[in-house]
């Protein structure tokens, strides 16, 4: 990837177009839900990426929550056709439009429900005619293929699309189509006008990451036109909290209010006694297991896990990271930091809600009782009995009461005792999790219904966040993190051990490298007095990154490619790698 000097909103979108393939990433708009690929990708995750065969189709889904791209279908195929009746292929592809045939015709956005496809102003005549060509959702036979010439007064067609999926088709003039081509332009010039500025080289993948981030956005009508930063709009439409915070650290480096507003979407529905949501969606929350959706449960059923039909609601949340997200934040985007102290008993609330709910034995250290809860669902810890007392649990209880006591006397909490509260608790929790300390193993051992797991997994090494570890116990995990037989890999860190029997490297968190976690330990590498080590891993993980071919869900740790079943343009990958941009920039 080329070395990008520049500041030129314009030059940035150019650069991320340069990523925009209509499979990895899709074609969108900031507050879509529409979604253009070519023609047969998209509807599932493991797509082709190295073909050169030319697109001469496009495929519109829209994206929904917890539905599969193939329901959510509108049209199956649109080609642009010539005189002779051949595709004209696709030959362009940027933020604001998709040009086929060389420009003749161009696809854009008419607003975030709509589609424009129109004759460029210049086409002449001595082109032919071309025909515009429309193809139902896949299945539905009662759909006819509608054929659309453009010319004259004629010489674009609009598709506005309705959430129910359904299309009304309009013809309209060149003049109207120029106007939305140039409404989209304006927009994602707008968004790439704030694009954080980081060394050269990093500087053209920042930008395709910022556009995921502005890709991602979509809009929750229920909760006043909010704007969701999603994960993806490919498999995961909805606001995750842990994903939220993520997603809130890489958005402060070049559009804080929107970054304030993914924090403050996680925490508008606390429950009763303060614990936070999994996920806020469209249709509401999903925060016990009487939430989930049924495609959920069937998948846990069809895995023969008990935790598809517990015998009462199971409460789901994600990890405690809401005062670190908060801190980096604020750290990001010094000034007025009023929004930030409105939040802080929301998150002391949920704080509270780990101990005095989730500590299912009554031990001092709360635990996991649902692997959802932990973010890494998939994780071998979860595969015995729950509750689950994790290492990376105790470590995030840790750090953010301590944040939290930090953040009290920042804000001069009236009440001194708080922060001296928050601060005993954090000691407290600490002691704790060094007894999950096993000194023959090597490692910080997980515990399912109080015995001990066998996995040696990455939550075993987030401790380092805690910057609280005794030196023998520091010295044996930056053992382990060198190791090739263990987190050795040459990719970054792997979320299990390559020599423990779990490990995968294609496994959705048995094994592949995810660029959170990677970026929560250069935070603990830090935290432990380690800023070498902690640069040197930043600097590995926006290399996977680039090498990688842009911000996947996760990564084989051995050749740094794209995990076969990863979806792609994910939300906290693209987030980090500009987090950890901006700090190697400094």
């Amino acid at each position: 990837m080329a070395e990008l000097v520049t500041t030129d909103a314009a030059a940035l979108a150019r650069a991320a177009g340069a990523n925009l393939d209509l499979v990895r990433a899709p074609f969108t708009l900031p507050r879509s839900r529409l979604l253009v690929f070519a023609a047969g990708a998209g509807g599932r995750r493991t797509v082709p990426v190295d073909s050169t065969a030319p697109i001469e189709g496009v495929r519109v889904c829209t994206a929904e929550y917890e539905r599969r791209l193939d329901d959510c279908e509108v049209f199956r195929e649109i080609r642009v056709l010539d005189a002779a009746g051949a595709a004209l292929p696709v030959t362009d592809i940027q933020p604001q439009l998709i040009e086929f045939g060389g420009g003749v015709v161009s696809l854009s956005f008419a607003g975030p429900a709509a589609l424009s496809i129109g004759l460029r102003d210049d086409a002449a005549a001595g082109d032919g005619p071309v025909t515009v060509e429309l193809h139902g959702p896949r299945g539905d036979a009662s759909v006819p293929v509608q054929r659309f010439p453009l010319g004259g007064a004629a010489a674009s067609v609009c598709l506005a699309i309705a959430p129910d999926r359904s299309a009304t088709i309009a013809v309209a003039g060149a003049a109207q189509h120029r106007e939305h081509a140039a409404a989209s332009e304006r927009l994602w010039l707008d968004w790439f006008a704030n694009t954080p500025r980081v060394r050269p080289e990093l500087q053209e993948m920042t930008a395709f990451c910022w556009w995921v981030l502005g890709a991602n956005i979509v809009e929750l009508p229920a909760l006043g036109n909010a704007r969701a930063v999603v994960p993806s709009k490919i498999g995961y439409v909805g606001l995750w909290q842990w994903d939220a915070y993520f997603i809130a650290v890489g958005l402060s480096h070049g559009d804080p209010e929107l970054a304030r507003e993914q924090l403050e979407l996680a925490f508008r529905f606390p429950s009763a006694d303060g614990q936070l949501p999994d996920v806020v969606h469209e249709e509401g929350i999903l925060a016990t297991s009487d939430d989930l959706p049924a495609a959920d449960r069937e998948t846990l059923r069809r895995a023969g896990s008990s935790i598809a039909d517990p015998g009462s609601p199971v409460p789901l949340t994600k990890p405690p990271l809401a005062a670190w997200a908060l801190r980096k934040v604020m750290d990001a985007t010094p000034g007025d930091d009023e929004w930030a102290k409105a939040l802080l008993p929301t998150i002391a609330r949920s704080q509270d809600w780990w101990f005095t709910v989730s500590d299912l034995d009554g031990d001092g250290m709360p635990e996991y009782g649902h692997p959802y809860s932990s973010g890494l669902d998939d994780s071998p810890i979860f595969d015995g009995p729950l509750p689950t007392t994790a290492p990376d649990l105790g470590a995030y209880l840790v750090l953010q009461d301590a944040e939290l006591a930090r953040l009290a006397e920042h804000f001069g909490v009236a009440d001194p005792g708080v922060a001296e509260a928050h601060r005993a608790r954090s000691t407290a929790t600490m002691a704790k999790l060094l007894e999950l300390w096993d000194e023959e193993a090597g490692f910080f051992r997980a515990r399912a219904a109080g015995e001990p797991v066998g996995s040696y997994a990455v939550v075993s090494l987030l401790p380092l966040l805690t910057g609280a570890l005794p030196v023998p116990v520091l010295e044996r995990m930056l053992a382990a993190l060198d190791d090739e037989r263990l987190f050795g890999t040459p990719w970054g860190v792997p979320t299990v051990a390559v020599d423990d029997p779990d490990f995968s490297p294609e496994r959705m968190w048995r094994g592949p490298v995810w660029i959170n976690i990677n970026t929560l330990l250069v935070e603990g590498l830090r935290a432990s007095g380690q800023p070498e080590r902690a640069r040197e891993l930043a600097e590995r993980t926006v290399a996977l990154v680039t090498h990688g071919g842009g911000p996947h869900e996760y990564f084989n740790p051995y050749s740094g490619e794209k995990a076969e079943t990863a979806t792609t343009a994910f939300g906290w990958s693209a987030a980090l790698f500009i987090e950890l941009a901006v700090q190697l920039s400094a």
